[in-house]
Order: C-alpha cells, then sequence, then structure tokens
C-alpha cells in the first residue's frame, strides 16, 4: 500500500486513525529508529492495523532555537520515501507550533495519541522524551497506554554495535568530521543530499568536467571538501561522479554548496531533482592561487582530475 502523507492530528477520517504508530523525529531514521518503526510494524501485524509514524515538520528544533545553525539530515520528502520503503502505510508529519510546544506529555497523549490519532498501539525508543519541557518518558508512555486504552513498546538500547551508537547525533558528529562511512554505519545507507539542480558560474564545464550545483539548505554542512559521490537522477540511472562541497574560496563563492561532476555524463538537468550519496571522503576544500594571487586555472584542473581518479578507484571497491 502506497505511503499517506497526513499533516496533523486534528479531524483526521476515520481510516486514517487507529495505526500501530512509531513515535520520534526520525531525522535520519537511522537503525536505532528502524528499531523502533519494526517494533510498529510488529504490533501492526498482530492488530492487523495499519503501520503508522509520527514526526515532526519543522523540526521541533527550529522552534526553540530558530537561528541554529542547519542540521538536517533528510528534507521531509526523502524521509517519506524511505519510510515508504520499510512498509510504512501512514506518516503523520505533525506541525510544531506553539500549540504543541505547549502540550504536557499527558496532554500529548490524551489529544494527539487518543483523541487525535486513535492509536492502538505506540512504539517509542529507550531514550524517548515527549510533552512540555521534555517530561514525558517510556514509562510515562506506558502509564498513558493504559489509561487511553494503546498498547506500548519500547525499543531498548541496543543502540550500539560496540563502534557506532546509533544517534542522529552521532551521524551529525560523523558529517562534519568527514566520515561519511561511519554515517552510513549508523544510518544502514549512505547520507545523501536532494535538490534542485541550479546554474552556477559554469566553470566547470568549459574546463571539461561540468558540475551539477544543488544548495545544501537545511541539511547539516558535511566536512568541506572533495567526496567521492553516487548520484541519483530523475530517471532512475545512479552515477559515480566526484564532488566538493564548501564555499568555493577560488571563486567567491557564499553559501555552502555541493558541485557534483557524474562520470562519463554531460546532460542538461537544470531544473531537476537530484540525489547525491557521500561515499567517502577525500581532501579538504583548497584554493588555488599562483604566485602572484591570481586564479590557478591549470593546478585546480590537474587536482581535479587527480580527485576523480582517486575517487573512480574508491568507488570500484565498493
Amino acid at each position: 500500500m502506497a505511503l499517506k502523507i497526513l499533516h496533523g492530528w486534528k479531524n483526521l477520517a476515520e481510516a486514517d486513525r487507529g495505526a500501530a504508530i512509531a513515535h520520534g523525529n526520525f531525522d535520519g531514521v537511522h537503525r536505532g529508529h528502524q528499531k523502533v518503526i519494526e517494533q510498529a510494524a510488529a504490533a501492526a501485524r498482530a492488530l492487523e492495523a495499519p503501520l503508522g509514524v509520527i514526526s515532526y515538520e519543522p523540526h521541533p528544533r527550529l522552534h526553540f532555537q530558530p537561528e541554529a545553525p542547519p542540521f538536517r539530515l533528510m528534507t521531509p520528502h526523502q524521509l517519506a520515501r524511505t519510510l515508504e520503503g520499510m512498509g510504512v502505510e501512514r506518516l503523520y508529519l505533525l506541525p510544531f507550533g506553539a500549540e504543541m510546544a505547549s502540550f504536557t506529555d499527558h496532554d500529548f497523549a490524551q489529544e494527539v495519541l487518543f483523541k487525535g490519532l486513535g492509536a492502538r498501539h505506540v512504539a517509542v525508543g529507550f531514550d524517548t522524551t515527549f510533552g512540555k519541557d521534555r517530561t514525558g518518558s517510556p514509562e510515562a508512555m506506558r502509564r498513558y497506554g493504559r489509561e487511553f486504552g494503546f498498547s506500548v513498546s519500547v525499543a531498548e538500547a541496543e543502540g550500539s554495535d560496540g563502534e557506532h551508537k546509533f544517534s542522529s547525533t552521532s551521524v551529525r558528529d560523523a558529517l562534519r568530521a568527514g566520515r561519511p562511512r561511519e554515517a552510513a554505519a549508523i544510518l544502514g545507507r549512505p547520507f545523501a543530499i536532494e535538490g534542485v539542480v541550479k546554474k552556477g558560474r559554469q566553470l566547470g564545464r568549459k574546463l571539461g568536467f561540468p558540475t551539477a550545483n544543488v544548495g545544501l539548505g537545511d541539511y547539516v554542512a558535511p566536512r568541506f571538501g572533495v567526496y567521492a559521490t553516487r548520484t541519483r537522477l530523475k530517471d532512475g540511472r545512479v552515477l559515480n561522479g566526484v564532488a566538493n562541497i564548501g564555499v568555493n574560496p577560488t571563486v567567491g563563492a557564499v553559501d555552502p554548496v555541493l558541485e557534483v561532476w557524474m562520470f562519463d555524463f554531460d546532460e542538461d538537468i537544470y531544473g531537476e531533482v537530484i540525489e547525491t550519496d557521500l561515499i567517502e571522503f577525500q581532501r579538504d576544500e583548497e584554493t588555488f592561487v599562483d604566485a602572484h594571487g591570481d586564479f590557478d586555472i591549470p593546478a585546480m584542473v590537474a587536482q581535479v582530475h587527480r580527485d576523480a581518479a582517486r575517487a573512480k578507484a574508491i568507488l570500484a571497491g565498493g
């Protein structure tokens, strides 16, 4: 069954109520999140109920820290696509604003889970918090389940494989440090940047390596530099490439951007949405200037081709 996205909890049709629900922010849908969703899925099968997931848009952090630097690991579109691939049938993308922020944990259980969504089961993580001042806990959720008639499961602290902690914070830390393989181990798949291809200066095209430029937007900024990548196009093709993420100090760009050169590809995809996986970090971003302080084009071109050769070797290895 295709995923249905519901933007709220009030006045829902009866067919959209009564799900077994996984509750959380699910930014990244990492392996810890997947445990919670698996528990909700098991309950959905036992209850013969739809499988639902609660998440929030905007992310609660943006309500409480509107000036915080970008930190997201997923767009809502990526979240929906990932959940649909896991068999989720209902995504309750709840608006997080003043009303939601004012709910006590009891209010949340009563107004959202019970009255609004008619939840039959709620799955949460071992460290879940909810309600004003984050006073809700797994124990509180179990208590509210008994009060309002829904069963509750708690995914226990299996959030580590001895090497990686399964948390969105750990993913962000790994990306900021230039460790995309570590981030992928936590996520269960590579971290990917999705966005619309925009026109840049087209310098790469003139120099023989046409790039597709995508702004970082609300994504957490990975370590600036060069990465081996794989990019999915609108038509489903997946292309190996090499990308620079950063502010392009040589030519004076300002906003962080991903510039990906997809090998053996030179088609007009301006305005299309692409999604680029970061596979491995190769080097930090550089400024290419000669002894006179001028833009050193030959040095940059030579380095780009060295980067491409290394990326091809990395990607050939998996």
